[in-house]
Parts: structure tokens; C-alpha cells; sequence
């Protein structure tokens, strides 16, 4: 789970894998020797299980930065390091990404409504002192993405 949003020999990083998830979905002992080596961390799933684990860390931030970029659109003038940081995302190219939203558009459906869904509990909650909860737990998630 490495990537950027942009490409080519120019943006090359040798150390794009190291440290982060690499998932197989079967064993390859000589694959799993050079990604090893190359510094990522093996992980195992099952097909079905990989595409929905991806649709959620990788397919909807895609989405998110995408939607957020496009809300944005015009209003960039007073826009801080938050939103340029949230827009990452929205640099990478359709092309990379519209095969992926063709074959994992089930999963990628179930992230979204996810989310959906927890942006309306959070509507709901802007002036109650059930927000304070949320930032906990979200501060909570974020460390544990981070390793800390």
C-alpha cells in the first residue's frame, strides 16, 4: 500500500515500499523474497477480502480528495495547508483509476455508503457534546494508521 500521485522515472523512490503493507493474495516464496527485500511488510488476504479492505484506505481517500477538490473548485484563494494536504489525492490521473472503480465498484460502493453515512451522523452532531467523541475516536484511528 505505497503510491503517489504523480508518475514517471522522474518521481522514482527507491524507498516507496519501505515499511508499508504489501499484499498477496497467495504465496510466492520468490516474490515474497524480493519484496521483502525491497523493505515492505508482507500481508496475506483472500481476493474478496483484499477488495474490500482496499476500497476502504485506498479507493475512498481517492474519492474523498477527488469530491473535496471539486467542492473547492474557486474558492482556493484562502485555502490553507489542510486543503491542499485533503487534495493530494485528486492529482492522480483517471486513467490509473478507472479500471479500479470497474472491477471493485461493489466494495467501493459499501466504503462510500459507509462514509455517507458518518458524514450524516456528524451533521447531526455539530452542536451536541457527542463531537467531542468523535474527534477522540478519530484521533484514535489516525495514530493507529500513523503506528503511534
Amino acid at each position: 500500500m505505497a503510491g503517489k500521485e504523480s508518475r514517471g522515472v522522474e518521481q522514482a523512490d527507491a524507498d516507496l515500499f519501505r515499511g508499508r503493507p504489501y499484499v498477496l493474495t497467495s504465496r510466492e516464496p520468490e516474490l515474497e523474497s524480493w519484496i521483502e527485500r525491497m523493505g515492505a511488510r508482507l500481508v496475506f488476504l483472500d481476493p474478496a477480502e483484499h477488495d474490500k479492505h482496499v476500497a476502504f484506505v485506498s479507493h475512498l481517500p481517492q474519492l474523498l480528495s477527488t469530491a473535496l477538490a471539486s467542492v473547492l473548485a474557486g474558492r482556493e484563494r484562502v485555502a490553507g495547508p489542510a486543503a491542499a494536504d485533503l487534495t493530494r489525492l485528486a492529482l492522480s490521473p483517471y486513467d490509473i483509476w478507472r479500471d479500479i472503480f470497474a472491477t471493485n465498484a461493489g466494495p467501493i460502493d459499501a466504503a462510500l455508503a459507509a462514509f455517507i453515512g458518518r458524514l450524516e451522523e456528524l451533521r447531526t452532531q455539530l452542536r451536541s457534546p457527542e463531537m467531542e467523541q468523535a474527534f477522540t475516536e478519530a484521533a484514535a484511528s489516525a495514530r493507529a494508521l500513523r503506528g503511534k
